[in-house]
């Protein structure tokens, strides 16, 4: 079976959940209760966790066995005691706060021991051997994604499609040694991709003395989650990926926009998606007194958080809807105290679509604390910044186009191998044809150029600091491809033309309702 094929499996479990009544929203949170247990089993098993995170008692080989009432009694003593650390006499059974956090307050809605027995022998029914290769944490984040492009479930609000996230991952290039944080992390997408990043390029890991090695298992990475089912998901995800972080896990609750925020440490990189809307109750839950701009959009202030919050060198990549980078009064002054402070090097403008609000346009900034010469710098340190459009004459993405890593390469391509946005550039990639991208580069190579007509369809522009200033107002808001499916204004029908057209058309529609409320009235 491949992965897919298990994570559909999977999913066809809530059809169990669903018959014992339980809602569609907690449908993944009690699927995952029980899978984590499993999860856990195999992968110790399998000899890939070092030791077993759960106490005796609480493990797969307690439950499989049973049926009945005595299988549901135990599920339900087994939550308990993996939250509470204690048995129902109130005798310690473990004092691992990781296992309480991932179970805190958790309890099982099942009420039909048979439901809870045909889930057990579904799980127990799958080739876990076959998918150890691809690694239990990428199954659960298949099933996290999953429910992520469930419309019902709501859960898009968390997930952030992975062709993007380990796209932004390979530009940053996070290594060892390096603090990676997330003050909005979700599911903890970004850190496991960071984290998967640094042990694909290089075996340094294990070339790493023991301390550095704990200090990559332990320190490196940290998040913040708001809501605490999220972060329960969070946690698990990270486990299963062999990703402990401190006493509190990789990721803390807390809100990134409070005390939990202001006492992070200083990061070398950041990743992170913020959540998008305006703060519930005013700027009630940004309570953070050491922003400069106060403002009760909460991308704005996230914005100010990260750049804040970066060591002299420092580099970030973050998803930003479009208000960030146009709003005016506050959003205008975030944006050049970021572009005084760093260099921002690099914004990607992304297609619709791609994520749960269908409606919503996004854009990814990359940029580093400091200036591109000296990282000390705190002043005037944007010089020129690369937009690269995504957006304009794209496919309209869902699930019947879905958005792919290939979609992303010749972004990638022109960004270069520097994480800092250094690499030489060159304006002039138009398209996803590799030969017209090829030919271009061998016309630059040979300092012939790039046309103003093929300029003018590149997807690859540069503009001045002074340009943005003096042209944008300092809005990064800045496109120039000509939509193919806009329509010019010079070719548009006299306006009496255009007004008696929609009143024909309008009057057409009053007589259809008239009919059809009339024919309605009939049959009553």
């Amino acid at each position: 079976m491949t992965n897919n094929d298990i994570v559909q499996k999977l999913w066809n479990l809530c059809d169990v959940l669903r018959d014992d009544g339980i809602n569609y929203s907690d449908y993944v949170t009690e699927l995952v209760l029980l899978l984590f247990i499993k999860m856990v089993h195999e992968n110790t098993e399998a000899g890939t966790l070092e030791r077993h995170p759960l106490p005796e008692g609480c493990r797969w080989t307690d439950l499989n066995n049973k049926s009945g009432l005595n299988l549901l009694d135990d599920y339900k003593r087994i939550l308990l005691s993996l939250s509470s650390g204690r048995d129902g006499n109130g005798y310690v059974v473990h004092a691992d706060p990781l296992i309480s956090a991932i179970y805190a307050d958790a309890q099982t809605r099942l009420r039909e021991p048979r439901h809870l027995e045909q889930m057990i022998k579904a799980l127990d029914g799958i080739d876990w051997f076959s998918i150890q290769e691809d690694g239990l944490g990428d199954l659960y984040e298949g099933l996290l994604e999953k429910n992520a492009n469930e419309t019902k479930s709501g859960a898009g609000q968390y997930f952030t499609p992975r062709e993007l996230i380990d796209s932004m991952v390979r530009c940053i290039k996070p290594q060892p040694r390096e603090i990676v944080q997330d003050p909005a992390a979700g599911t903890a997408g970004f850190l496991i991709a960071a984290d998967r990043y640094i042990k694909n390029q290089t075996d340094a890991l294990f070339d790493l003395e023991a301390r550095d090695q704990a200090f990559q298992k332990n320190k490196a990475f940290t998040g913040i989650e708001l809501v605490p089912g999220t972060r329960r998901l969070a946690l698990m995800n990270c486990l299963l990926h062999g990703m402990e972080g401190d006493d509190e896990g990789v990721v803390h609750l807390g809100n990134a926009l409070g005390q939990a925020g202001a006492g992070l440490a200083k990061a070398d990189v950041i990743l992170a998606n913020p959540p998008f809307g305006t703060s519930k109750g005013g700027d009630a839950s940004i309570t953070r007194d050491d922003l400069t701009f106060k403002t009760s959009n909460k991308q704005l202030a996230f914005l100010q958080h990260i750049y804040r919050n970066l060591k002299p060198g420092g580099r970030a990549a973050v998803v930003l809807p479009d208000n960030v980078l146009f709003e005016a009064g506050v959003g205008a002054e975030v944006r050049r105290d970021l572009m005084d402070k760093c260099h921002l090097h690099t914004v990607l403008r992304l297609p619709t679509g791609i994520f749960y609000a269908q409606g919503v346009k996004t854009n990814v900034l990359f940029f580093t604390k400091g200036s591109a010469i000296n990282k000390y710098q705190d002043t005037g340190c944007t010089d020129n910044i690369w937009v690269y459009d995504l957006r304009t004459n794209m496919p309209s993405f869902g699930k019947r186009t879905p958005f792919g890593k290939q979609h992303l390469t010749p972004f990638e391509a022109v960004y270069g191998e520097d994480p800092n946005g250094r690499s030489p550039r060159q304006e002039g990639e138009w398209s996803f044809n590799a030969e017209e991208i090829a030919v271009d580069a061998e016309a630059a190579d040979e300092n012939q150029g790039v046309s103003d007509d093929r300029l003018a369809k590149s997807r690859w522009r540069c503009f001045s600091r002074e340009w943005i200033r003096d042209t944008k107002g300092d809005s990064l808001d800045i496109s120039w491809l000509k939509d193919k499916d806009s329509v010019d204004a010079a070719d548009l029908p006299a306006p009496e033309v255009l007004a008696g057209e929609a009143m024909s058309e309008l009057t057409a529609a009053i007589g259809e309702l008239e009919a059809l409320i009339s024919a309605l009235e009939n049959e009553a």
